[in-house]
Formats: C-alpha cells, structure tokens, sequence
C-alpha cells in the first residue's frame, strides 16, 4: 500500500492498516527504526483505545432497561416462558 505526504509532511494510514493495529482516531503512534533502516509504525498506547478502562462488558452494565420491565419479566420474554406454557406440546 502507498499514500502521499502532503506540504505539512502528514500522511493518511490506509484503513486495513488502522483496522489490523487497532487505531481510532485520537489514538497515538509510535516510529521506530529497525536494524535493517526500515522503519516501524506502532500503536503508542493500548492497541484498542476505544476498550481501555472498563471492559465492554461493563461499559454496558446496567443498560439493559427495557420499558420498564422487571428483570424476570425480560428474561420471560427473551426466553419464551409465555410460548412454553401455552404449547401443550411442551409439558
């Protein structure tokens, strides 16, 4: 893959290159020269910035409101507790 630096020395990194290093915008990188002169770009900070902190799990925590439905009431639903109880097949 190749971009072009523009009159301000800035290039643009190809997406799959963002993609495969986890690069977001406002993510920090990194230069460094390899033995052989080529030189390395790197993530500077954690690799997926947007996943630092709280695990996605818990960022999601808490979230699961459902118009005002219990927690029991949700899992009914979810789960066809209601559906079971009328198919005379079921029991």
């Amino acid at each position: 893959m190749t971009t072009t630096m523009t009159t301000k020395g800035q290039v643009t990194i190809p997406k799959p290159i963002r993609d495969f290093l986890g690069l977001a915008p406002g993510s920090q990188v990194a230069f460094d020269y390899a033995p052989d002169g080529q030189v390395i770009l790197r993530p500077a900070g954690p690799a997926h910035p947007r996943r630092s902190g709280r695990s996605r799990f818990a960022r999601l925590r808490g979230t699961g409101t459902h118009a005002g439905m219990t927690t029991d009431q949700l899992m009914s639903l979810l789960r066809g507790y209601d559906e079971d109880a009328r198919d005379p097949g079921l029991r």
